[in-house]
């Protein structure tokens, strides 16, 4: 990249960068690092210096304790692992420019190889890789082929290196890892592999069959042997990354012994202790922000401690396990999340087209395909002894990595749970909290919930009392001017905005210890029939837009420092996952349909489920959400016509059997 290109923030950024990072070569008298590797790193955290520092000192650890550090490619045991061809990258780029790397599991031979050999093997190559800028700009997309793989392929602990290597400790940008043709010996170890990788890593992971690879690269980018027409010359791809490697890319790694001392310019510049002007100046000139930091981190990292949890080393500290924030401080740390449909999903006329050849019957054949997948994650915590009573529904559980945790009260560890789940918006992290109707034991739970998050927005998608059944107990005050006591907090009912399809209450949240007063918008939708869908699309739509309303008008009057559109909204029904997946979903199709223009409510619906297991209870409600921002984009002008001749014909067709 010609650096002459940068904006005048991304110069004083590069310049900062380098400054840290050679006053520590310098101390450990290694070569100096040339600034088109520093952009690589740069590049990975948008230029925010910071972060930048902290994947640089991920980068270095975990090649020096994994001895990818010197390559040899003429010797082996590096020069036979290259000639397997078991990685490499495919000669073409997806339709958003992203390279693809291919590792074929069924080539590997645990008993043949080391980690050391094959992860030196991955990582001279991606060098090369990432020696390209539109790649540094546009991605990596990972394919773990295990077509014709066998158990004694696969290598546990090498994966979850791979793994953690692309995510947090090399300067590259992440798109998806797609597993392609797994095994069924594979899924239980797939399942627990998944409950330590960091959530949105977790969220790009796709396990699928070959037949779907389409869906997410196009078949002229995919080898003839997952299906496309590519041919792959890895012995030309081979050459090349001889001659790149002979032009001189040693800075981005020096080749020094494991025992130096890291990083101490590095750690003091991210910790904020002094280090010169320009690791003070450079805290500054990070466009995104200023990065809170966990006091344990740095002493982690100058110690040299980057072990399988690498997951940890991220701006956002999150416990590894269960996904959840030790304090609200922490939803603070704002990180738009890619738009990962862009590549899968379609355009409204081909989503149009897509609903005429499908008909209701195949979006109810669509929908069984999702639902037939199992949870991703466990739910031990749910199902603890301590916490069994808190929970409406026996079968409706909250996932361990993203539950919602409360802050812990007299050291009794059940105090912090709640079903309630973080769900991702789009490009925004934990934008969502879906959760269960409360019970009238969990009403301080939930009160607290509301305020540890800094909530503003309370959405209610079910009555109190739906077929004679109570489907949520009363939990805040019903009556404007009216009010209720739960545990340390008061809650007071302002006034009321009633409508035929919705009541909303403007409430006052008063933290009884700290005097402290917040507004909460309560908004209740009240005529979506339990188990089924409302009858007015336009209705539901209103609503939703007034809840985007109410939060970016509320949002004014509250200290925040997170993503723009604020703290997550709370979506509940009586179990949170069948009216209040949907809600969610047409939310974030119609974010994403007004930015981008594309539309995949399929993948939608399938990471949602992955963050509040079995979200979107019936197909008449997946039928629903597809309809819904159809109806959007009418009344919104983005059609000013649609033909779904084809789609009642299909429902005719099935009244008529």
């Amino acid at each position: 990249m010609d650096i002459n290109l940068l904006s005048p923030i991304e110069k004083k950024a590069l310049d900062d960068f380098l400054d840290i990072v050679n006053k520590s070569r310098n101390q450990n008298a290694e070569k100096q690092m040339l600034p088109r590797s520093a952009l690589k790193f740069l590049m990975a955290r948008k230029f925010d210096v910071p972060r930048s520092l902290q994947l640089y000192q991920s980068h270095e650890t975990v090649r020096i304790r994994e001895g990818i550090v010197k390559f040899d490619p003429h010797t082996d045991p590096l020069k036979r692992e290259l000639e397997t061809g078991k990685f490499t990258i495919l000669p073409a780029i997806d339709k958003n420019g992203s390279m693809i790397a291919l590792f074929s599991a069924g080539k590997h031979s645990p008993t043949e190889t080391t980690h050391q050999t094959t992860l030196q093997g991955v990582v001279y190559q991606l060098d090369v890789a990432l020696d390209d800028y539109d790649t540094q700009r546009n991605g990596i997309i990972f394919i773990y082929n295990m077509t014709g793989s066998k158990y004694t392929n696969f290598d546990y602990d090498l994966s979850q290196k791979i793994l953690n290597l692309l995510k947090g400790a090399y300067p590259a940008r992440l798109k998806k890892v797609l597993i392609v043709t797994a095994p069924l010996w594979f899924k239980a170890p797939f399942r627990i592999l998944q409950l330590f990788v960091r959530e949105k890593l977790r969220d790009r992971v796709h396990m699928i069959n070959a037949s779907q690879l389409p869906q997410h690269i196009p078949k002229e980018c995919l080898p003839e042997e997952l299906g496309g027409t590519l041919r792959i010359d890895h012995g030309t791809w081979l050459a090349h990354c001889l001659k790149v490697h002979q032009d001189d890319m040693g800075d981005l790694c020096p080749s020094v012994p494991a025992d130096r001392k890291l990083f101490s310019t590095i750690t003091s510049s991210i910790s904020g202790s002094p280090a010169g002007s320009s690791a003070g100046s450079s805290a500054n000139s990070s466009p995104v922000g200023t990065i809170k930091k966990n006091g344990d981190l740095s002493k982690t990292l100058a110690n040299g401690d980057a072990s399988c949890d690498l997951l940890a080393i991220n701006t956002e500290i999150t416990d590894a396990q269960n996904g959840s924030l030790s304090s609200y401080s922490e939803l603070e740390i704002y990180e738009e999340i890619p738009d990962e449909f862009e590549a899968t999903g379609v355009s409204l006329q081909e989503f149009i087209e897509n609903l005429n050849i499908k008909g209701k019957k195949g979006l109810h054949d669509e929908y069984s395909f999702i639902k037939s997948n199992p949870p991703t994650g466990s739910f031990e915590i749910a199902r603890s002894r301590a916490n069994a009573t808190k929970n409406r529904y026996i079968d409706v559980l909250c996932y361990d990595h993203t539950r919602v945790k409360l802050p812990v009260i007299d050291d009794d560890p059940s105090t912090d749970y709640i079903n309630a789940n973080y769900v991702d918006g789009y490009r925004q992290k934990r934008a969502f909290i879906s959760t269960q109707g409360p019970l009238t034991r969990t009403f301080h739970d939930f009160w607290r919930m509301v305020w540890h998050n800094k909530c503003i927005v309370i959405v209610m998608t079910t009555r109190t009392v739906e077929r004679c059944r109570v489907k949520c107990d009363q939990y805040w005050p019903l009556d404007q001017k009216t009010y209720c006591a739960v545990g340390n907090f008061t809650i007071i009912n302002n006034s009321i905005e009633q409508d035929k399809d919705w009541v909303i209450s403007n409430l006052t949240l008063v933290n009884k210890d700290t005097e402290e007063k917040r507004t909460v918008v309560h908004m209740q939708f009240s005529s979506w029939p339990d188990f089924g869908v409302p009858q007015s699309a336009v209705a539901m739509l209103e609503f939703r837009q007034k809840t985007r309303d109410y939060q970016k008008q509320y949002l004014k009057h509250i200290e925040w420092k997170g993503h723009p559109l604020g703290p997550p909204i709370v979506v509940h029904c009586s179990a949170g996952i069948g009216r209040t997946g949907t809600f969610i979903t047409i939310d974030i199709s119609i974010q994403r349909l007004e930015a981008s223009g594309v539309i995949d409510i399929q993948g939608t619906v399938e990471k949602i489920r992955s963050q509040r297991a079995h979200s979107i209870q019936m197909p008449d409600q997946y039928v629903f959400c597809c309809l819904a921002l159809l109806e959007f984009a009418t009344c919104n002008g983005y059609l000013q016509t649609i033909d779904l001749s084809r789609f009642e014909d299909d429902e005719q067709s099935d009244a008529e059997e």
